[in-house]
């Protein structure tokens, strides 16, 4: 792998996360926007389009907040990116120095500022290895942290969960959830929704499925599948619509990870993203190649 293509590719993914945001979503909005009956709605849904246009025509970031950045990094057999820490933090540093990034990183308590959206455990970064992978991937995510208000997270038992009664525990969860969060969330949202493991696995799995899914696909295993579309719907159903002034569409995508758990516990996780999907996502191949994925 050449070190140096490889950042130089992270930092161009980093400035097309920041004044973009990812053509799957892009495409939902303007599929909501094309079926709304909302008036106010449609309004909003137009802004937001113009948004993207004028941030893309004028290089400049689509939202000011500069969010939350992860990146999660598979890799495979002697192709460990031992650089990947230093070169994304740069590229953070860089992009906030050319303003496409508010500094808004802080210290949880002190809120000290380093002017340059870094500091302890900032950058994230979710390593995953896959035996015999000849590539490494990249997905680095903006994820807003307005929506993160609306977030919850709740230790089920599988009495609670209701699972002898098509998940209604879950159902009711994720929908009371939208109803408290109203319009904090900036919508219309995605929601990820975590399952498994212990809190800690839970709240990953559900920005995992949130963030570095296209919000357009369908998951793989059947019944996630079927849960993801029943709780689209439902969440529609209620009006809340775009920005939470009423309309049809207050909800982009659910999309649902999961992870085995132990037997007197089932976690859930639920995540807001707003309608900025700032995402960017590169491979790089051993021989060299490096190419866009996201």
């Amino acid at each position: 792998m050449n070190q140096e293509q490889a950042k130089t590719a992270l930092h161009d993914a980093c400035l097309r996360a920041v004044t973009e945001i990812s053509a799957d979503v892009k495409g939902l909005l303007q599929a909501a926007l094309d079926r709304e009956t909302n008036d106010t709605a449609k309004s909003m849904l137009s802004s937001m389009l113009d948004n993207l246009r004028i941030a893309k025509e004028q290089d400049k970031a689509v939202c000011q907040s500069p969010g939350y950045p992860t990146t999660w990094i598979s890799f495979g057999d002697g192709n460990f990116p031992a650089f990947a820490h230093d070169t994304i933090a740069e590229a953070l540093g860089e992009a906030t120095k050319r303003g496409y990034l508010r500094p808004s990183i802080v210290d949880p308590l002190t809120r000290h500022n380093p002017g340059n959206n870094t500091g302890e455990g900032v950058p994230n970064i979710e390593y995953q290895y896959h035996p015999g992978q000849q590539y490494v991937d990249y997905i680095i995510s903006f994820k807003g942290c307005g929506a993160e208000l609306g977030n919850a997270m709740k230790i089920f038992t599988t009495v609670t969960l209701k699972l002898d009664q098509d998940f209604a525990g879950l159902k009711r969860f994720v929908l009371d959830t939208v109803i408290n969060a109203g319009g904090k969330p900036c919508p219309p949202f995605g929601i990820g929704i975590g399952i498994g493991g212990q809190m800690d696995i839970a709240s990953k799995l559900s920005r995992e499925a949130i963030s570095t899914r296209k919000w357009d696909d369908k998951n793989p295993d059947p019944l996630l599948a079927r849960l993801e579309e029943e709780l689209l719907a439902n969440i529609n159903k209620m009006g809340l619509g775009a920005a939470g002034t009423g309309g049809d569409t207050v909800c982009l995508a659910v999309k649902i990870g999961k992870a085995a758990t132990h037997t007197a516990i089932a976690p859930v996780a639920i995540n807001f993203h707003c309608w900025v999907a700032r995402r960017a996502g590169i491979r790089v191949w051993d021989d060299g190649r490096i190419e866009n994925i996201l």
